[in-house]
């Protein structure tokens, strides 16, 4: 009898073990609800600007799926890769506060073979706005595989704008038709791949593009276009035939409410406008045109007007001309500095003008050849992917077996010499604030990421960049955001604090330039080594090259 008791007092005490368990994972997953994705990753033919071709599907959709979340969401995406060669997704604007362990670059990732799966988790942890995803390796991003992140604020959050009447998603960018493993091989060869084909919106070019229409609009309602330049050379210009845009977001940042009549988009931002259905029942030509190349293209959508049967008016709207007008565009965008953002308090409360800086690192863009092939570079060295990702070889401590800190300097070398290819980590102190100055010297433009961060662009124009130009810098309402061009012969500036723990991609969005080098990583260690600066590596982390088979180090001390 005495057993029989103890037995069921066992099982009661496991029900309610069970039951806390369970109510724990609800409460938790109250507080940042989860979004599940299963993808299956393949090839397929598309019809696009005319030419049949083989693009990569996400479970058989081009674009992609669109990730619709809050922010703090939990995003599981499950990744089948089904494809003949080893694939990775990065997040393109998310920041994954102490976790780049999920950027999946060749620099913090192993890739996931053909024929197996991988599981993404991730946070846009306190973050809002428009984003997008891509494949990371080679050249696969040219031939599809793209999608829209939009991430909106959290109920309790005020927004400074009313609910549009819908939340639509126009991906633009320039289209190639070559396959994407010809265009490797092209650049491999020392060889280049020439002009796009056309410009895509939503994956639709040429005749496609306008039939069947695009967006059905109710008149009298206002709607949200969420807009990204997702190609991979073309700085775009983007405008409604007959209606002005109201900007309101750009790359994760509540902006001051301009009107624009059209809007310079360049590769890799984004951007959120409002957009008013207040002209006469009719169709409607949405344009996006390249700049600043020989021989523009362009492409056209139509927003529909419900019940019209009035085609689009024969005045297609022109693109701008020349990059003085671009620039003075870009001087117009401000932050808004009493809107609230991901977190309750308004996004001016950071001053971000009142921090002294500790140290400015000045990266020019650098083209050279190497055994007669054409590379690019930042200051004189130009940047391969190690067999061990950097992130791996940093955590596992073998980081000398694969890469060495700090072969390229601050500045530009005084001589131009020969360039070195070399994987190009530098080291950047934790919690430390910072000014990076892009300089691009070639005669096209430039767009430059970084990973992990937003930054304050303070600043840009002609010519090289000196102190004295910090006398130009906007040190109030600067834009915070991921990605800013940089004008032919001209240079950019930004700010930021470099306090997120992890290993963060610098790279050119022209993705030519980064396969071909132009690119390095930034490693940012955090000397408690502790959880609440960075998350040990995931369980189900691959591995690969030299830490096949390591023990695994010390987890990071409690938070």
């Amino acid at each position: 009898m005495a057993t029989t008791m103890t037995m069921r007092g066992t099982a009661a005490g496991a029900v309610l073990l069970l039951a806390l368990l369970l109510l724990s994972t609800t409460v938790a997953r109250a507080e940042d609800p989860y979004v599940f994705m299963e993808w299956h990753v393949t090839y397929g033919t598309k019809n696009i600007v005319g030419t049949p071709q083989k693009v990569i599907l996400i479970n058989g959709e081009f674009p992609g799926p669109r990730i619709n979340c809050s922010s703090n969401n939990n995003i599981v995406v499950n990744v089948f890769n089904e494809l003949d060669q080893p694939l990775l997704f990065t997040w393109n604007g998310i920041q994954h506060r102490k976790n780049s362990w999920q950027d999946g670059l060749p620099g913090t990732n192993c890739p996931v073979a053909p024929g197996t799966n991988y599981t993404y988790h991730w946070q846009p942890k306190d973050q809002i706005g428009t984003f997008f995803y891509f494949p990371s390796i080679g050249m696969q991003r040219v031939v599809g595989g793209f999608g829209l992140i939009s991430v909106v604020s959290r109920l309790l959050i005020p927004v400074p704008y009313d609910p549009p009447a819908d939340d639509l998603q126009v991906l633009i960018g320039d289209w190639f038709t070559k396959d994407h493993a010809v265009m490797a091989s092209l650049l491999d060869a020392g060889r280049n791949f020439g002009r796009p084909a056309g410009v895509l919106i939503n994956g639709r070019g040429g005749k496609e593009a306008a039939d069947p229409p695009m967006f059905t609009w109710e008149a009298a309602k206002t709607y949200q276009l969420r807009i990204c330049n997702v190609g991979i050379k073309s700085s775009l210009n983007f405008r409604i035939q007959g209606h002005d845009m109201k900007l309101v977001e750009m790359d994760g940042s509540h902006t001051i409410q301009g009107m624009y009549e059209s809007l310079d988009v360049h590769v890799g931002q984004c951007m959120a406008v409002l957009v008013d259905a207040d002209q006469k029942p009719a169709d409607y030509l949405m344009v996006a045109s390249t700049r600043f190349m020989a021989g523009p293209s362009s492409v056209s959508a139509v927003i529909r007007y419900a019940g019209s049967n009035t085609p689009p008016a024969a005045n297609v709207p022109e693109p701008p001309a020349g990059w003085a007008w671009s620039i003075n565009q870009w001087r117009s965008f401000r932050w808004n500095l009493t809107a609230s953002a991901a977190r309750p308090n308004p996004q001016g409360s950071y001053h971000y003008g009142q921090i002294n800086i500790t140290r400015t690192i000045k990266l020019m863009v650098t083209r050279g050849h190497i055994d007669g092939k054409l590379r690019y570079g930042f200051n004189g060295v130009s940047h391969v992917d190690a067999d061990t990702p950097l992130k791996l070889a940093e955590y596992f401590n073998v980081s000398d077996q694969v890469f060495k800190y700090n072969q390229m300097g601050d500045e530009p070398p005084a001589v131009n010499g020969p360039m070195h290819v070399v994987p190009n980590v530098i080291s950047a102190e934790f919690r430390t604030f910072i000014e990076v100055v892009f300089e691009n010297p070639e005669k096209s433009m430039e767009s430059v990421h970084i990973d992990g961060y937003a930054f304050f662009a303070v600043g840009m124009g002609p010519g090289k960049w000196t102190p004295a130009e910090r006398k130009t810098y906007n040190l109030l309402d600067a834009v915070s955001r991921h990605t800013i061009q940089v004008y032919p012969r001209s240079w950019s500036a930004v700010m930021l604090t470099f306090d997120n723990a992890g290993m963060w991609n610098v790279r050119t969005n022209l993705w030519e330039r980064h396969y071909l080098g132009e690119q390095l990583y930034m490693s940012v260690v955090s000397p408690a080594r502790s959880l609440r600066d960075e998350y040990n590596m995931p369980e189900n982390a691959l591995r690969c090259g030299k830490v096949v088979g390591l023990p695994m180090p010390p987890s990071y001390l409690p938070a």
